[in-house]
C-alpha cells in the first residue's frame, strides 16, 4: 500500500469542512487558525467529494471544494492579502488541488485497509496553531480522523506520530521516517502558522480584535423540592473568552452549579448560561460574577425583584377602564338607534299603507 496522509507540499495554508468550537473559553484572549480537509468516497446531494476550510477563531475566511476547483474568499477582509501577496488565490488553488488528489488516493487505500469494499467513508485533517493576547504561542496540531474516529496525529514535542487505531500503525512507521516530513510539520506549526494567523488578524482586526461588553441578568425559578434555580444569563459578548462562575459570601460556589459551553450568537458575539440549585433562604449570598477583557474589574451580579412600575400599572388599569366605557358606549349606541327606528317604523305604517291602498293607476 502506498504511504497514507500527504507528501508534504508546500502549503501555505489548510482548510476545513466543520467548524469546531473551542470548549475551554476560560482565561485571557487567544486567538486561532484553524484549516480542516475532508473527503467523502460517495458524495450526497450538496455535499463535494472533497472540501477544505479554514478559520480564523470561529470565522470561516476560505474555502476550496471538488465542485469549484478554486481556493475562494468567504470574508471581504481577507481580499487585503492581494496587495501584499498577488499570487496567493493561484496559489493556493494549485496546492488544494492537490491536496483534493491525495485525499481520494488515501482514502481508497483506508479503504482497502479496513477490508471495506462500499459504503460513506470519509478522511478529514485538522491542522492549526493559536496565539494568546500576550504574544504566547499555544500548542499545535496537526492531525487525522477516519470515519469520524481519531486514527492518527502529530506530536510536534517528541517529533512522532501517534497512532489511535490499529490500522494506523502502518503509516506511523512510514511517517516517522520521513525526516523533512516531519521537519516541515514542525515549521509549520511553530512558525509559520503562527505568522500567517498574526497577519490575518492584522486584516480582520475591526471584527476579530474587537471587545464588546457582556450584558448579565440573573432569573429565578422555584423548584419542587423546596428549593430553587438562580440562572445567570450571559449574552452579548466578544472576544468568547470569559470567566463566569457563581460566588458564595465572595467565594467561588461549585456545588449545584451547572454551566452551558459558550456559544455563538447571530451577530457574531457570544452568550452563556450557568445555574446554581440554593436554599431560597441564602438567595441574598450568591453573585454571578463575570471577568472579561472588555470589562475594567470582575462583574458580580445578583437576583433583582423586578420593580413595581406604578405609571405602567395605572396606564393598564385607565386603559382597561377607557375600554369599557368605550364598549358600553358603543352598545348604549345602537340601543338606541335600534329604539328608535322600531319607534319610526311604527309611526309611519299607517300613512304609508294608506298611500300604498289609495293609489289607483289611471285606465
Amino acid at each position: 500500500m502506498g504511504v497514507l496522509l500527504l507528501r508534504w507540499p508546500p502549503l501555505i495554508l489548510g482548510a476545513a469542512a466543520h467548524l469546531l468550537l473551542l470548549l475551554d473559553c476560560a482565561g485571557s484572549t487567544s486567538h486561532s487558525l484553524r484549516y480542516f480537509y475532508t473527503a467523502v468516497s460517495e458524495p450526497g446531494q450538496g455535499l463535494p467529494q472533497f472540501i477544505a476550510v479554514g478559520y480564523v477563531d470561529d470565522q470561516q475566511f476560505v474555502q476550496y471544494d471538488s465542485d469549484t476547483k478554486e481556493y475562494l474568499p468567504r470574508v471581504p477582509w481577507i481580499r487585503k492579502v492581494e496587495k501584499e501577496d498577488p499570487q496567493y488565490w493561484h496559489r493556493n488553488t494549485q496546492n488544494f488541488q492537490g491536496s483534493e488528489l491525495a485525499f481520494r488516493v488515501n482514502l481508497q487505500t483506508l479503504q482497502n485497509r479496513y477490508n471495506q469494499s462500499g459504503g460513506i467513508h470519509t478522511l478529514q485533517r485538522m491542522i492549526g496553531c493559536e496565539l494568546s493576547s500576550d504574544g504566547r504561542k499555544g500548542g499545535g496540531y496537526w492531525q487525522f480522523s477516519y470515519d469520524g474516529r481519531d486514527f492518527i496525529a502529530f506530536d510536534k514535542e517528541t517529533l512522532t506520530w501517534t497512532a489511535a487505531q490499529t490500522e494506523a500503525e502502518v503509516s506511523k512507521r512510514k511517517l516517522d521516517a520521513e525526516l523533512a516530513g516531519i521537519q516541515y510539520n514542525k515549521h509549520y506549526l511553530e512558525k509559520e502558522c503562527i505568522e500567517w494567523l498574526q497577519r490575518y488578524l492584522e486584516y480582520g482586526k475591526e471584527t476579530l480584535q474587537r471587545t464588546e461588553a457582556p450584558v448579565v441578568k440573573v432569573t429565578r425559578k422555584a423548584d419542587y423540592d423546596g428549593l430553587e434555580t438562580l440562572v445567570c444569563q450571559v449574552h452579548g459578548f466578544y472576544p468568547k473568552e470569559i470567566d463566569a462562575n457563581w460566588v458564595k459570601d465572595g467565594e467561588v460556589w461549585q456545588e449545584g452549579t451547572l454551566r452551558g459551553l459558550v456559544a455563538p450568537n447571530s451577530d457574531g458575539t457570544y452568550y452563556v448560561l450557568l445555574s446554581v440549585k440554593i436554599d431560597p433562604e441564602e438567595r441574598e449570598r450568591f453573585r454571578c460574577r463575570v471577568e472579561h477583557d472588555s470589562l475594567e474589574k470582575p462583574l458580580d451580579v445578583a437576583w433583582e425583584k423586578e420593580p413595581v412600575n406604578l405609571g405602567l400599572i395605572v396606564g393598564a388599569i385607565l386603559g382597561v377602564m377607557a375600554a369599557i366605557l368605550l364598549v358600553s358606549g358603543i352598545i348604549i349606541f345602537f340601543i338606541r338607534r335600534k329604539s328608535a327606528y322600531e319607534a319610526a317604523s311604527t309611526s309611519d305604517q299607517g300613512p304609508d299603507s294608506s298611500t300604498r291602498v289609495s293609489y289607483q293607476p289611471g285606465v
